[in-house]
């Protein structure tokens, strides 16, 4: 579960770092570079089958999880008080999760989907995926999702960095206060590269 939660964060700096061109205002010409590049190029399309795989597997992994966790302890305590012993995000990866991968098969219906169909049902067409954002993200409602989603993904990531590394064995009094600090600042700059992307297309910022 570590090992591929790692893996996702490493590909969300890729993820987010492609997609921050739109910020560039240049009318998507970087950013359709850049996508049609990570499209074509074997070793990228190459990589794409391991980040699936390693979605899945942690997709997976956390199922099982939960299922371990909920039939270690069928009867519930008559008395607890688990805010003692654990933030609410902690306890609720499981949940976060669902949203998360509810948010994710939205965001490749929009976007994945119509770039696969481009590349090999249409022949490799002309595909402007910048237009193509422009018009998903010119609805209000499918921004407000996009925002909930990266909120879900603030807490999910928040806890997961700092709970990988201990899953690893990284339990440290001077190392673990440093890497939550990192795991913050990182869910921050992600999560708010992420939501700024739609709000300022709904907005019209981006042209």
């Amino acid at each position: 579960m570590a090992f591929t939660g790692l893996f996702l964060i490493l590909f969300l700096i890729v993820h987010a770092s492609i997609n921050a061109c739109i910020f560039l205002n240049d009318e998507g010409k970087t950013f359709n570079e850049m996508a049609r590049f990570m499209s074509h190029n074997w070793i990228m399309r190459f990589l794409e089958v391991g980040l699936f795989a390693g979605l899945i597997t942690h997709i997976i992994q956390g199922l099982m999880l939960w299922s371990q966790n909920k039939n270690a302890r069928p009867v519930q305590y008559a008395y607890s008080q688990p805010n003692k012993n654990s933030k609410w995000y902690s306890r609720s990866m499981a949940l976060l999760g669902t949203l998360l991968l509810l948010f994710l098969i939205m965001h490749l219906s929009h976007f994945y989907v119509g770039t696969k169909v481009a590349l090999y049902a249409k022949g490799d067409a002309p595909h402007n995926l910048f237009e193509e954002m422009k018009e998903v993200f010119s609805v209000n409602w499918v921004v407000a999702l996009y925002v909930a989603g990266v909120i879900a993904l603030f807490w999910h990531l928040y806890h997961g960095f700092q709970s990988a590394f201990q899953s690893l064995g990284i339990n440290h009094k001077k190392y673990t206060p440093m890497l939550k600090t990192i795991g913050l600042g990182y869910a921050i700059i992600i999560c708010l590269l992420f939501a700024l992307m739609p709000i300022s297309m709904f907005l019209g910022c981006i042209k």
